[in-house]
């Protein structure tokens, strides 16, 4: 009997494409796609301001509301989150991506890699959480800013309005720190894997013409990486848009995206607009990934 079915299945390759993929597509289109086609549905219904009841009939006036400045000041300052989050760490990523990839030995860059992904072994809330911790006006960073006698600029940079707060564990300037952390290995491996790429042929070619290591650096290595940067981007950056634990545990008053939909739908029940706003990152989402297309980020991935 499965002497026939392997037989049967060898025959029709085209028949087992279709077993294999049949499930994981079903559940993409099913519950990944059909939810967010779902949340689009929602987002053109509206609210009846007195009874609180969703009125089904569709609307764009719903849109309209998350154009209001409130709103609008949110997706702002999620997206500028979102962005500083994904340039410094490309800044931080880049160098030791460079030594793993063209200066590590097998054994080191082993564990180098093992350092990089170890903390993705760890519960996500674990480590948010240590670094409020960490952040904490009692906790082991103030201790060292203390001793270091440092304590005047980091009041003064707690006194700022826009990253300040009562302490780095509630404020934008700890919420970055943190988003910076979580995020750091999804830049380090594509720019590592994108580095691993560059061939060395083409960088002693460079030398043997003459070239500066630093012209080398800017004229072949960058260029050829470059499409892991993007593509290490696309994880940060998205990452950050849609978080919802980060800023609710280490944020102060203002709102993030993902707070304000939590409260849309939660707090006042308003469904369509906690769509609305849902819509939102999705939309730039799929513009930052038309433009990363564009620079060849997905060669990287």
């Amino acid at each position: 009997m499965f002497q026939r079915i392997s037989t049967y299945l060898y025959l029709r390759p085209k028949l087992v494409l279709w077993l294999l993929l049949g499930p994981p597509m079903l559940y993409m289109f099913v519950v990944y796609l059909g939810s967010l086609f779902n949340l689009l549905i929602y987002s053109f219904y509206s609210l009846e301001p007195f009874s609180g009841t969703i009125v089904r009939e569709f609307t764009l006036s719903t849109f309209a509301r998350t154009l209001e400045p409130a709103n609008l000041e949110i997706f702002t300052r999620t997206t500028l989150m979102a962005a500083a989050v994904t340039a410094v760490d490309a800044l931080i990523a880049f160098p030791l991506a460079y030594y793993i990839a063209r200066f590590a030995s097998p054994r080191l860059k082993t564990w180098l890699i093992i350092g990089v992904t170890m903390p993705l072994w760890s519960s996500y809330l674990v480590r948010v959480y240590a670094w409020k911790l960490i952040l904490a006006k009692e906790g082991i960073l103030s201790w060292f800013i203390n001793l270091l006698g440092l304590q005047g600029v980091l009041d003064w940079i707690l006194s700022n309005e826009s990253i300040g707060g009562s302490s780095l564990a509630l404020s934008p300037l700890g919420m970055f720190i943190v988003f910076a952390y979580i995020w750091l290995p999804y830049m380090i491996i594509p720019i590592q894997t994108a580095l691993e790429r560059v061939p060395h042929s083409l960088v002693e070619a460079s030398s043997d013409l003459g070239a500066k290591p630093l012209q080398t650096f800017g004229t072949v290595i960058l260029p050829l990486a470059f499409p892991g940067v993007v593509a290490g981007s696309i994880f940060t950056f998205s990452l950050t848009l849609g978080d919802f634990i980060i800023p609710l545990s280490l944020g102060n008053s203002k709102l993030f995206v993902g707070q304000a939909v939590y409260s849309y739908q939660g707090t006042a029940g308003d469904i369509p607009l906690a769509a609305a706003m849902t819509m939102g990152p999705v939309v730039i989402m799929i513009v930052y990934l038309l433009i990363a297309r564009r620079l060849g980020a997905f060669d990287a991935l």
